[in-house]
């Protein structure tokens, strides 16, 4: 489930979290109310014409990092709940109403989840029985969400840069897990679309070798106290060993491989049209 991405009316509105609360992209916002061909353009108008009745849009935002079609990331006028309602205050349209009570529903999703964080483990949960995942599936990928958080979390303590840097040191557990990088694994998996989550197509036993994977690094680099990247990246490669050691001796026991085409994707989709 991509969380960056929520959807209204139809229409996708990139976010960000950023200091504990969702930021939204303006452009985005601005697309769906004013149902302007160009975007980008209307915004920049609009703020002008406010600034001419001294008022300054532009206060109601932060420049923040969102990925855009070409899968890279730029800096984008972004605004929190209340600066967004502030926004959508100058443009005249018709979904202005409905779109306030769903951005009053997405914009505090957030703020309730950390107060509680087992709401965000329900809405997740919810959201893999819609799609027809079995249960005992859904509570491997739960308690894999929870060792992965972990990881991040060390990984942000000790100076490990969020993004191109836990991307590497991920890879590098994959690797000494699977023998297989990342990229090399969603090819296996026919995944194409690059904003899927590839734990989303592992079968138990994958999604099982990568818990272990992740909760070894997660202790080594405890243990070893690992200082920066490079520290951090040798903790990894220590901590997928041990899951590809794992995953070697089932497979020598078994005479099969644990790497496969094989997908829990299909298999809901399979489960949802028998239920059909």
């Amino acid at each position: 489930m991509n969380k960056k991405i929520i959807v209204f009316n139809d229409k996708n509105i990139r976010r960000v979290l950023h200091d504990g609360e969702w930021f939204f992209s303006v452009v985005d916002v601005v697309g769906v109310l004013s149902e302007s061909v160009d975007s980008k353009d209307y915004w920049y108008r609009l703020k002008r014409r406010e600034l001419e009745h001294g008022i300054q849009l532009s206060t109601n935002c932060r420049q923040l990092k969102l990925e855009s079609k070409d899968g890279k990331k730029y800096m984008t006028d972004c605004a929190n709940k209340e600066g967004i309602l502030r926004i959508i205050q100058s443009i005249p349209s018709r979904k202005a109403e409905p779109f306030k009570l769903w951005l009053a529903k997405v914009g505090g999703e957030r703020i309730d989840e950390i107060e509680n964080p087992e709401l965000a483990q329900d809405r997740a949960k919810l959201y893999y029985e819609k799609k027809g995942y079995p249960k005992d599936w859904i509570d491997k990928r739960m308690r894999g969400i929870a060792i992965r958080q972990d990881l991040t979390d060390e990984w942000k303590d000790r100076g490990v840069e969020e993004g191109q840097e836990y991307a590497i040191l991920t890879n590098e557990i994959s690797k000494a897990t699977f023998d297989k990088t990342i990229g090399e694994y969603r090819e296996i998996k026919g995944i194409q679309n690059r904003k899927e989550n590839l734990r989303d197509y592992m079968t138990d036993w994958e999604l099982i070798l990568t818990m272990i994977g992740e909760k070894a690094t997660t202790d080594i680099t405890s243990s070893r106290n690992s200082k920066d990247f490079e520290e951090c990246r040798e903790s990894a490669i220590d901590g997928g060993k041990i899951a590809g050691n794992t995953r070697k001796e089932i497979e020598e026991k078994t005479g099969k491989s644990i790497v496969t085409k094989e997908n829990f994707i299909d298999k809901a989709k399979d489960l949802l049209e028998e239920l059909k």
